[in-house]
């Protein structure tokens, strides 16, 4: 039983559809023919206001967002009633959540309609239970690319796509249908899903598109008032997600090298702590393979990738374009340039650099977030000594390092048997900055 005091005036939340008035009940038409104050978007203001009392003042929100929360207060403290007309379920993506945020959730009566998003289902018949909400409704980002930052408008639906089997989409003028058919053609995914388009729903002009092609709906162009549906027409890989074989990488011919081996990758990638939602930077990416297997284990998460040679950046990038993995991005150039772009690391890998180790190491354990994880794997005794003489003169400022070698050795057929051939030895320096470490600049 809710417990809690109704408040005498609450801000009527109610869910709106583009057929007007026939999309409300009793309910919401009384409070809404009542009210004193409404709250909407220009297109749904002029939808409804033949409905509203005389007096009743109007405020657009359309860019002015920030400006509700005021305005409903006001209404509140004049003891007069208000109401904000939202699209569909004011909770399903829409303004509710961001009212009570800064109101509070005792001051709201949230009165739902029919979804969008399940209108379009009903249009073709889709079942919805079990598909995933994505909204990119949001600032227009350009064209998606392959390695795209998580900033991107098109950055969730990206990595939705490559974990789910239904998907409902909301959409935005900017981030249309037919820029949503691109991004799947631009991931490799063109073959692997149904597309169903929904125009101007409960309209005079409505239009449903119900099973296209993404190389159909990338050529088309579709009216702004648009949901898309996403569902999968072959079954979902399921990848390796640790412990690739170093032939499921690209590397470089005809000697192959510029690849952390499995055994070392192995250790390298548990001693960075990863989670589902770690930043990572590989530093020296070479082949990729580290990054590539890190991006695979934090699916929530983002891996930033260098590398300054051009040929090994060009095989690192075919490497990305095969692993199927839209939370990676590869950047051509030699450490510490970019770096500056790049959000604060949860864990860091260095698999080469190109002589300024000691200014990189720094530069690292200044960046990485509280509890995180460097890992940088060395062959050569110079560098070796390098990273532990930095890291040494870093030891009273909270850093904690260990140096772990491994040295494995891989079974190859000699005649009828087998014999035993060493790999090169190979250093693991890890490091860490204990939780509440700070390092400033001038510390290093």
């Amino acid at each position: 039983m809710d417990t809690r005091v109704k408040d005498p005036n609450p801000c009527r939340v109610i869910g709106v559809l583009d057929d007007g008035v026939a999309s409300l009940n009793a309910t919401a038409l009384a409070h809404l023919r009542t009210a004193d104050v409404v709250i909407g978007g220009a297109r749904t203001l002029a939808l409804f206001r033949h409905e509203l009392k005389a007096d009743a003042v109007t405020h657009d929100l359309s860019g002015q967002l920030k400006a509700v929360p005021g305005w409903v207060r006001a209404a509140r403290e004049a003891h007069r009633s208000s109401v904000v007309l939202a699209t569909g379920d004011p909770l399903c993506h829409g303004i509710a959540p961001y009212l009570a945020q800064h109101l509070c959730l005792d001051a709201l009566d949230i009165l739902p309609n029919l979804s969008t998003l399940q209108l379009a289902c009903a249009r073709i018949g889709l079942a919805w239970q079990d598909a995933r909400i994505v909204s990119v409704h949001s600032q227009d980002a350009g064209e998606w690319a392959r390695g795209s930052h998580p900033g991107h408008g098109l950055y969730a639906l990206a990595q939705a796509l490559r974990a789910e089997q239904r998907l409902l989409v909301l959409t935005s003028p900017a981030n249309s249908p037919d820029r949503i058919a691109r991004l799947l053609l631009t991931e490799g995914l063109g073959e692997d899903f149904h597309l169903a388009v929904a125009e101007n729903l409960l309209q005079a002009d409505e239009r449903v598109h119900p099973q296209l092609s993404a190389e159909q709906a990338a050529q088309m162009r579709f009216a702004d008032l648009n949901v898309v549906l996403l569902w999968r027409s072959r079954v979902a890989p399921q990848p390796l997600r640790f412990g690739l074989k170093d032939s499921a990488f690209e590397q470089r011919q005809p000697e192959k090298g510029l690849i952390t081996k499995q055994e070392v990758r192995a250790v390298s990638l548990a001693r960075l702590q990863l989670r589902a939602d770690s930043v990572v930077w590989d530093i020296g990416a070479g082949s990729g393979s580290v990054g590539l297997e890190a991006a695979r284990l934090c699916p929530r998460g983002h891996v930033f990738a260098i590398e300054k040679n051009e040929a090994d950046h060009a095989i690192a990038g075919r490497n990305h374009a095969a692993f199927g993995v839209s939370n990676y991005t590869l950047q051509h150039g030699k450490a510490p340039e970019h770096l500056d772009h790049w959000p604060d690391p949860d864990a860091v890998f260095i698999g080469g650099s190109g002589g300024e180790l000691a200014e990189l190491i720094a530069l690292v354990l200044r960046r990485l977030r509280s509890g995180g994880a460097l890992v940088m794997n060395f062959v050569t005794l110079e560098n070796l000594a390098t990273a532990t003489q930095t890291l040494q003169g870093l030891e009273a400022l909270g850093i904690e390092w260990d140096v772990l070698q491994l040295q494995a050795a891989r079974s190859k057929p000699i005649l009828h048997m087998h014999r035993m051939a060493a790999e090169n030895p190979v250093w693991l320096v890890c490091a860490s900055r204990a939780h509440g470490a700070a390092l400033e600049t001038r510390d290093v």
